[in-house]
């Protein structure tokens, strides 16, 4: 599975990491990718999610996990 927000679609990013010296080698950045429980259009679901997604309140966590999957 890619390390994508399902969301937002934020995904890791490449570039170069410069040293003291401004030698550059390649690196990347990986987004903060949380796998949730959330309420999502009125279904339960486990999606990734980026933790600003989830700071914005793009998403909604369920109150009552449990008790809905045991009946």
């Amino acid at each position: 599975m890619a390390r994508r927000c399902e969301i937002c679609g934020k995904e890791p990013r490449a570039g170069n990491k410069v040293s003291h010296s401004n030698r550059k080698t390649k690196r990347k950045w990986e987004p903060n990718i949380q796998n949730i429980t959330i309420e999502y259009n009125g279904i339960i679901r486990k999606m990734k999610i980026c933790t600003k997604c989830l700071k914005k309140g793009k998403v909604k966590r369920p109150l009552k996990i449990k008790e809905e999957i045991i009946s």
